[in-house]
């Protein structure tokens, strides 16, 4: 058992790693002792805001000399793995942001590393811990929806200006085509789907009808959709569009099952529909999905108060949560290592496949790494 409170480290604090600051001022087990990042005209203000006792701008630097025990990565997408293994190698406990890599091979390498160390990996997918999300996990493990064999996810953000100001994202989000940033769709639905995973993936895109500020047409397609074939049989669609001039929509499902089906509300403040057939006596009639709040886990609801004060309705306390959990009572994380690749490795495969012409791809499994 590691003793309490932990010693975090945050690497990116002065952007996505510090908005995890109200979570850590509410966990008894954590605390933020270090952080680090590369804007230092910001550091010192970013330690001020998060309680943090050390300041760094050289990341290994933290890693070797603060004495953490684990580190937030919120970095740009392709620091994660460098940034993950160099504190696996040290024993260092590791949150990451989504995705997990950006390539199939330093996700292989990831993996080994993580095998290898005593330190725990989790990747941290917020989108599964909403409470619509959470419902229909638990509805599903309830036999509600008998068999779960299709699902939809959608996530629909124009960030065309976003991409002007962390400029990260004009290269391994809009700059490259396929779905680059499927984590946040794909990740409910595996759970939707226990024990399932993606088998073979094929890839298309609607086109390029966008230009950059310097002229340059975005690499990515604006509206990309992978199909999934499930080991199980099971059919996933995702779609990914951060170009389309339109509302936001980030946060779209569907799944269908022998025995029930759901649709998530496609607007703020909509509905969120289910029919289950042993538990709505009308046939063809939708029903609220609030009407079945009681299949709420105890330990989702005990929490769910504090959650609402952060981010990302909430997920972003249970992530760190659920993390600190994990490392306090030496257990595996909801999210560890072959989870974070399941979510992960169906995109990077699906980049191959719109290059090829959509054709489809095997996904590998990290389980066989």
């Amino acid at each position: 058992m590691v003793a309490a409170p932990l010693r975090f480290g945050i690497v990116g604090a002065c952007g996505r790693g510090g908005s995890f600051g109200r979570v850590f001022q509410m966990l008894e087990g954590a605390r933020i002792h270090a952080v680090c990042d590369i804007r230092q005209d910001e550091l010192h203000s970013a330690a001020e805001r998060l309680g943090a006792e050390q300041e760094y701008v050289d990341y290994e630097r933290m890693l070797d000399e603060s004495g953490i025990d684990a580190v937030v990565i919120g970095t740009p997408m392709p620091l994660h793995v460098p940034q993950a293994i160099a504190a696996l190698q040290r024993g260092i406990h590791v949150l990451s942001e989504v995705p997990a890599g950006v390539s199939i091979e330093e996700c292989r390498e990831l993996v080994r590393v993580c095998r290898a160390s005593d330190a725990i990996y989790m990747m941290a997918e917020n989108y599964v811990y909403t409470r619509p999300n959470i419902l229909v996990r638990e509805l599903v493990r309830q036999g509600l929806f008998g068999q779960t064999y299709f699902a939809d996810g959608e996530y629909l953000h124009e960030l065309k200006g976003l991409n002007e100001i962390t400029r990260w994202r004009r290269r391994w989000q809009t700059g490259i085509d396929g779905i680059t940033y499927g984590t946040h769709s794909l990740g409910p639905i595996l759970g939707w789907m226990p024990g399932d995973r993606v088998e073979r993936v094929c890839c298309a895109g609607s086109g390029h009808h966008y230009r950059d500020p310097r002229g340059d047409l975005y690499e990515n397609q604006d509206s990309c959709v992978m199909l999934c074939q499930m080991h199980s049989g099971g059919l996933v669609k995702i779609r990914v569009d951060m170009l389309s001039d339109r509302p936001h929509a980030m946060a779209n499902y569907q799944l269908q099952g022998t025995d029930g089906c759901y649709e998530s509300a496609r607007w703020p403040g909509g509905r969120h529909r289910i029919w289950l057939r042993s538990r709505c006596p009308e046939p063809n009639v939708w029903h609220d999905l609030e009407e079945f709040a009681e299949f709420l886990p105890a330990s989702w609801l005990r929490r769910e108060e504090q959650a609402h004060q952060t981010g990302h309705g909430g997920g972003d306390f249970y992530v760190i949560s659920d993390f600190v959990e994990a490392i306090l009572e030496n257990k595996e994380p909801p999210i560890g290592i072959d989870e974070a690749m399941d979510m992960t490795l169906p995109g990077l495969v699906s980049q191959q496949s719109i290059a090829e012409g959509g054709r489809w791809l095997p996904v590998p499994d990290s389980r066989a790494w």
